[in-house]
């Protein structure tokens, strides 16, 4: 499920974090879905398991998961509506960058092709 690169710059902490997001957001992770025990991803992936506390621990921070003492790590129950409101405030960023491309001198259907196909890339129709 999990897959770490070694060679990514990318601290490992970060790389589950996003992979978990990734996975809530495509409904792989469904609410109150149970996670794998820090120990036994520990041994999985081959990686110390206070790198994955450090992860499950922020993600707790941010409300995508939730821990019962003595029992585990679950998906909170609205973890799919924290992270596309987090994303929803990426657009501003979009903005900034899309100004800064226009200035460059990229038209606005080069824009739009690539926004295209990245949209067609994820399987999702304009």
């Amino acid at each position: 499920m999990f897959h770490i690169d070694p060679l990514s710059r990318k601290p490992v902490y970060e790389q589950l974090i996003e992979q978990m997001e990734k996975f809530v957001l495509t409904d792989l992770l469904p609410p109150e879905s149970q996670l794998p025990s820090v120990r036994s991803l520990s041994i999985e992936l081959s990686i110390n398991p206070n790198t994955i506390q450090k992860a499950y621990s922020e993600l707790d921070v941010r409300g995508i998961i939730y821990s019962v003492p003595g029992i585990g790590c679950f998906v909170a129950k609205n973890a799919k509506e924290l992270l596309m409101e987090h994303s929803r405030g990426k657009l501003k960023q979009l903005q900034t960058l899309i100004s800064e491309l226009a200035l460059a001198g990229i038209s606005k259907e080069e824009i739009m092709e690539c926004v295209r196909k990245t949209y067609e890339e994820r399987g999702v129709n304009l």
